[in-house]
């Protein structure tokens, strides 16, 4: 509840609209990127669900502070992860800075920076959280490709 004038008929409109299940919860939210066709998706509070949430596609998040060392000495590897796969139809490399956005499901809990999560396509309330080893090109390649529902396949000559 966000009122400016906060009153006795606030109050009712307010607890009555809530008890029909008319109201919406306030998100925080930065504003949603006009220009989002980089390598790496930008999420914020507002396109959380359209973008992490969508059934069509499989989605590494990576939740971010910018303050945070080990994030930034995490974004030139993340790129680079971003356009290794940028021609993948059903899979989005995605970040969300956790301090200017809610994350609008509870099954993705951000307890550290740098937190990522593997959303498959048909799983998207049970995500699988990158735990431990390095978070270098190499290792999260691995990771992507052991959770992904539908990649493209290239044979590398040995």
């Amino acid at each position: 509840m966000e009122p400016e004038e906060f009153d006795s008929d606030v109050l009712r409109q307010f607890v009555l609209a809530f008890k029909k299940g008319k109201l919406k919860p306030i998100v925080k939210s930065q504003p949603v990127p006009k220009n989002n066709k980089g390598p790496v998706k930008v999420v914020v509070g507002k396109t959380f669900d359209t973008i992490v949430m969508d059934p069509k596609n499989d989605v590494l998040i990576e939740f971010y502070a910018p303050w945070c060392g080990h994030c930034k000495k995490l974004e030139p590897v993340y790129t680079e992860l971003g356009k290794k796969y940028k021609n993948e139809k059903n899979l989005v490399i995605a970040k969300m800075d956790a301090t200017a956005n809610d994350v609008t499901n509870d099954h993705y809990k951000v307890e550290g920076f740098p937190t990522i999560y593997f959303a498959p396509r048909d799983k998207k309330n049970n995500p699988i959280k990158l735990e431990g080893g390095d978070r270098d090109l190499e290792h999260l390649s691995k990771f992507i490709e052991e959770h992904a529902t539908k990649l493209s396949r290239t044979k590398e000559e040995l």
